[in-house]
């Protein structure tokens, strides 16, 4: 396989990795389909359910902008790439080892969640999104895109290629964002329709699941892997 072809399948693993992180995401309670069928079950109509996404998304597209655009303004940084990645790998490698530590328990207790009102799903989701580091699950996947991307070429001197990478890294940044939103919503607009239309109450009952163990494995295996292969 030619570098060309070693480049695509690169960028297209790391996309993939963007759309499956969202898929988890929506997936887990905490970024809030059960409060979508809670709203369903409250109204007595579906489209109460799916409602509830767009301020939901809203919050979750806000949490992950925040946390990658400010890595792609330091992006054009090419000299020091690699520190980079280094850095961000070790920073979401502590934040997974911190969500382990028993005062951290506390963060991520979501009973109250019941008595959210409606207006507050986009501050809730974007909250929640910031405590569980959603958006850091996203840095190293991120920064390989900026990578695998490659140097513009054809360019007249350094400030423009500076402003080239500025601008390709924050464009990178939100279509990351995005793409990894919407594969949220639709993952968890999915579950939520079916505990609404099939299983109801009970089962919304049973729907916090305790995966904050889980999560912060997943951030230290990214941050992990950032790390060896900066």
């Amino acid at each position: 396989m030619n570098i060309e072809g070693s480049s695509v399948l690169a960028s297209a693993s790391l996309w993939a990795g963007v759309v499956l992180l969202g898929v988890y995401h929506g997936l887990n309670p905490a970024m809030g389909w059960p409060l979508a069928v809670a709203r369903g079950l409250e109204g007595r109509r579906s489209k109460a359910v799916w409602g509830a996404w767009l301020p939901l998304g809203a919050g979750h597209l806000l949490a992950m902008a925040l946390v990658l655009l400010p890595f792609a303004l330091l992006s054009w940084l090419m000299q020091w790439s690699r520190e980079i990645r280094m850095g961000a790998g070790v920073l979401v490698l502590l934040f997974g080892t911190a969500m382990l530590m028993p005062w951290s328990r506390a963060l991520h207790r979501h009973r109250w969640l019941a008595r959210i009102r409606p207006a507050q799903l986009a501050l809730w989701s974007f909250v929640m999104a910031s405590l569980h580091g959603a958006g850091l699950m996203l840095l190293p996947i991120f920064i390989g895109l900026c990578d695998s991307s490659g140097m513009p070429g054809g360019l007249a001197d350094a400030d423009t290629l500076r402003l080239q990478l500025m601008r390709q890294s924050l464009g990178t940044a939100l279509m990351v964002s995005l793409v990894h939103t919407l594969a949220m919503i639709a993952a968890g607009l999915g579950l939520a329709w079916l505990v609404y239309r099939y299983f109801g109450l009970r089962a919304l009952q049973r729907a916090w699941l305790n995966l904050d163990k889980v999560w912060a494995l997943g951030l230290m295996a990214a941050g992990i892997a950032a790390v060896a292969t900066a």
